[in-house]
């Protein structure tokens, strides 16, 4: 019993010595395609064994939702044949992590946050039931680091088309550019529900993080579009009206830096100014596992991917 008291103190003190020494937390973030589609069939252990390999402490995906049957296009019915996002807490000690949780989440294309700390929910966001819909929904969770310490998550999908949601005429909606002006219309509201809520954000550490369906204005060297195009609505309002840094413009200073396999930049990372002091890399996987590639059957699969249609991002940070 004595060795066991003795064994348990020298633990503590050790990790008491890493955490003042500086404690590093390496977050993951990927839109993983319908629930990882490309390797559900594969118990998903090419999936696992390369976020084990990555050893993130905590993870946010989106499209956490399976919504095809193996190898096809054929839609799964909700939710007796879905194992995620039910099944995510399995998947999620597979590769180290005891906590998860759904995040965000209205249709088939929800968020889930999965970590080694504790979590917790502290709003779902869908809209306000009146004039204001968030398509894919978003979430505000919060993540329990220890010694105080605390990581507000947003997590964001916005609606993917041109046209505008539930248009009757997509045709004549995606030329007057309705999605775009959706878009700006959900990232507003779910800024609004979540760091604007929060007097003093900026000193905090937050991180809004997702598929944003929209490039920015940041980027326009690489795009070469008018300044004006509604295409940047939605970053242009977090630049100008939170505290939010760009990570990866950041890093990347003058460099673009893709997100998806179509060539674009729409996931991003977001961090507050307290959080950014802290980070000490910040970048987007393209090799490995996440060496993506297109269906070769084409539109008998709707134009799916491997492993996604998009990249993650890996961002590790140290707190003293």
């Amino acid at each position: 019993m004595k060795r066991f008291i003795v064994a348990v103190l020298v633990l503590m003190a050790v990790s008491a010595m890493a955490f003042g020494k500086g404690k590093e937390i390496k977050v993951l973030y990927w839109n993983i395609q319908n629930g990882m589609w490309s390797d559900q069939g594969n118990n998903y252990d090419n999936f696992v064994a390369f976020v084990k390999d990555l050893d993130p402490d905590i993870c946010v995906w989106a499209e956490a939702e399976s919504r095809y049957v193996t190898d096809t296009c054929s839609r799964l019915k909700a939710p007796e044949e879905q194992y995620l996002p039910w099944n995510w807490d399995i998947v999620a000690r597979r590769y180290g992590h005891c906590y998860s949780l759904l995040c965000g989440k209205r249709d088939g294309f929800p968020q889930v946050v999965t970590s080694k700390y504790p979590l917790q929910i502290v709003k779902r966001i869908t809209g306000n039931g009146d004039d204001i819909l968030v398509a894919h929904g978003a979430g505000w969770a919060k993540v329990d680091l220890g010694k105080g310490k605390e990581l507000n998550i947003v997590t964001v999908h916005t609606w993917p088309h041109r046209h505008g949601y539930g248009a009757e005429d997509k045709k004549a909606s995606g030329e007057a550019r309705e999605g775009d002006y959706f878009r700006a219309t959900e990232m507003k509201y779910i800024c609004e529900e979540t760091i604007a809520t929060v007097p003093g954000a900026a000193d905090q550490l937050w991180l809004m993080t997702g598929d944003f369906n929209s490039i920015s204005s940041v980027d326009n060297f690489h795009y070469e579009k008018d300044a004006s195009d509604p295409a940047f609505l939605v970053h242009d309002y977090v630049r100008a009206n939170t505290p939010y840094i760009d990570l990866i413009e950041r890093f990347y200073p003058g460099e673009f830096k893709k997100s998806t396999l179509s060539g674009r930049r729409i996931d991003f990372a977001y961090v507050t100014p307290a959080l950014f002091g802290k980070v000490t890399s910040a970048k987007p996987l393209y090799e490995g596992f996440a060496d993506l590639r297109r269906d070769p059957r084409g539109k008998d699969v709707h134009n799916f991917c491997h492993p996604s249609d998009h990249y993650p991002i890996l961002l590790t940070f140290k707190l003293k």
